[in-house]
């Protein structure tokens, strides 16, 4: 009798053993799935976006008859992804890659078409809106020794990445021949647009990749910043103070 209670005691001790690590599992699953990962070798320490708009010349865009430029409203959005090395990393790392992916409009704005562009690697101005450089599913910036947007490298210890996603289709302005032509967000006020009109909002996936690991975010943002039609070019910071949790995929 004194050896069946001593096994009835044992076989309790083994399933309380068994039911605290299952809690202690369901509870670090829970914890990665809020907080994410705590020690990545490089973070994102910052998104800096910065909204305007431009005019960009049409072809013949000049009416000699009328003394006229005729020019298209484009509202760009410039996102620069911030990478930086995490110095309580023991382990030395190289980034292979930073990818933005799975880019969705979630909410279309009223008026106007969203594009999304790439830097381009010709001489000149650092965006060109052919459609050789529009983006489709996702743009990478490979690692290299130093950031370079032209030729989508991004420094293997840091660095930053930049993708513009545009407003277009939204209307055209003509001006005299003789007119200075402001490339900022008050074109859009000049087409008689309104900023509401032109707000959108977008998610898309950041994957930071080093050797044998990555590790993903899903970033959501309303775009333009701040009301362009009034300020001309508005710039916001998000600083990752732990709003963007990345886990390993």
């Amino acid at each position: 009798m004194f050896y069946n209670r001593k096994k009835i005691i044992k076989r309790y001790i083994s399933i309380f053993a068994v039911l605290m690590i299952l809690i202690y599992s369901i509870i670090e699953v829970v914890k990665y799935n809020v907080e994410g990962e705590k020690n990545m070798p490089f973070n994102l320490s910052k998104i800096t976006i910065v909204s305007t708009a431009e005019g960009k010349t049409k072809e013949n865009g000049l009416n000699e008859k009328e003394k006229q430029w005729c020019v298209d409203v484009i509202q760009n959005n410039d996102i620069y992804f911030s990478i930086q090395k995490n110095d309580r990393y023991k382990k030395e790392e190289k980034i292979q890659s930073i990818s933005i992916e799975n880019i969705v409009v979630e909410e279309e704005p009223k008026k106007g078409e969203i594009k999304k562009y790439m830097p381009n690697s010709i001489e000149g101005n650092l965006f060109n809106y052919d459609e050789a450089f529009l983006v489709g599913y996702g743009l990478t910036y490979k690692g290299a020794e130093k950031s370079d947007y032209k030729l989508l490298q991004i420094g293997n210890q840091g660095g930053t990445a930049l993708i513009r996603i545009s407003n277009t289709e939204l209307g055209e302005y003509v001006l005299d021949k003789e007119s200075e032509l402001v490339h900022d967000g008050n074109l859009l006020a000049n087409i008689n647009l309104k900023n509401e009109e032109v707000k959108f909002k977008v998610k898309f996936d950041l994957i930071i990749d080093v050797k044998n690991k990555a590790f993903k975010t899903t970033i959501e943002l309303e775009l333009p910043y701040g009301d362009i039609t009034k300020e001309g070019t508005e710039t916001q910071e998000l600083i990752n103070d732990g709003k963007f949790i990345f886990k390993r995929v």
